[in-house]
């Protein structure tokens, strides 16, 4: 088992300014603003210090080129997030709550370009699969506009890129952030080759998409599944969604590559979310998934990084899904797991039962 990692130092210095938590006003004290360095660039630190670094394979990024996020965005909004690129006073992704500082426009490109250069390492065989730490996430990113912390959608360049240059024709992305993947959706909402699976808090963000009712549209009805799970929901409640909807949806689609987008704010410490998962919870999905992959494509299995804004629990997080996908132990314990794997909430309720259930029948399986 070969596992590919990617991360860039440049990725840290993507500048997001000061705000409280993510936005600003006359009595709003700033601080570092919540999509900040920290939570990655830890969990990067991590994966060395611990030594699982080197037993992964180092990747190369490479920044996608004008014409990958051609593939996906519209040509306006590439033009304006070049220009304000090169503006010294940077500017904002689309929602006037995603900042970006000078030299924004070409870090964002190195994101995009990380998840093309783990895709590539994947289908052509040079690792099993693979990890990209990038920055700025991606996934709320819409064809006409960034929002959401995102400029472009990494996971959908990457799969723009391998479908028109690595022969790749059907894909599935796995979305465990705890914010609905709207971006990626909207991409590929009339693609009926490009299955999207969105397991995020209801409501949370964007507060308007995400609904079970969401299924695709035209060619492509059908190809969009979402698991707007209640907040609150702990490990049981998104183990029943793996077994009762995602393995089921990917069985019967049957993808050549799994892409996972891969947020860690559902975990139980973070500022944005409201959900309880702990490091366990992210090793038996990625076990699941992994298993999937085995059957179905080969092993293929390409992950790239989204949100999770705690810096003290994203990187163990974070260890335990790339130990996973490596077959590595370390050693290293997740020492905040003893508080927090037992909690109440930990276990399946019935009012998330339900509403899994629902969306299993809903989805025909």
């Amino acid at each position: 088992m070969t596992t590919g990692w990617l991360w860039h130092e440049r990725f840290g210095w993507h500048d997001t300014g000061t705000a409280a938590g993510f936005l600003k006003g006359e009595f709003l004290q700033p601080m570092q603003h919540v999509e900040s360095p920290e939570s990655k660039a830890r969990f990067a630190s991590l994966i060395e210090v611990s030594e699982l670094a080197k037993s992964l394979r180092r990747l190369d990024c490479v920044a996608a080129e004008e014409e990958d996020i051609l593939r996906v965005h519209t040509p306006d909004h590439l033009t304006k997030m070049k220009l304000l690129g090169d503006d010294a006073r940077g500017g904002d992704m689309g929602d006037n709550v995603s900042p970006f500082g000078l030299g924004g426009y070409k870090l964002a490109l190195l994101a995009a370009g990380g998840t093309i250069s783990a895709t590539r390492a994947v289908v052509s065989g040079d690792v099993n699969n693979a990890y990209a730490l990038v920055r700025p996430p991606g996934h709320h990113a819409r064809p006409e506009k960034g929002m959401g912390f995102c400029m472009f959608a990494n996971v959908a360049v990457a799969i723009a890129h391998a479908r028109a240059k690595l022969g790749v024709e059907r894909f599935a992305v796995v979305d465990w952030d705890v914010h609905h993947g709207n971006g990626t959706e909207a991409c590929f909402e009339s693609d009926p080759d490009v299955l999207t699976i969105s397991l995020h808090q209801d409501g949370n963000f964007p507060p308007d998409t995400g609904k079970v009712t969401d299924r695709g549209v035209g060619k492509g009805a059908g190809s969009a599944i979402n698991l707007p799970l209640p907040a609150g929901s702990g490990e049981g409640a998104y183990l029943y969604a793996f077994d009762r909807v995602v393995l089921p949806a990917l069985q019967r689609f049957r993808p050549e590559l799994i892409l996972v987008a891969s947020g860690f704010d559902a975990s139980n410490a973070d500022p944005l979310g409201r959900m309880m998962l702990t490091s366990r919870a992210y090793i038996e999905m990625t076990r699941r998934l992994m298993e999937a992959a085995e059957t179905l494509c080969g092993g293929r299995l390409v992950m790239s990084h989204e949100g999770g804004y705690s810096p003290f629990y994203v990187p163990f997080c974070g260890l335990a899904v790339v130990e996973t996908l490596s077959g590595v132990r370390t050693g290293v314990e997740d020492p905040y797991l003893p508080f927090w794997q037992d909690l109440p909430g930990q276990k399946l309720q019935q009012n998330q039962k339900i509403l899994v259930d629902d969306v299993a029948k809903a989805c025909g399986l």
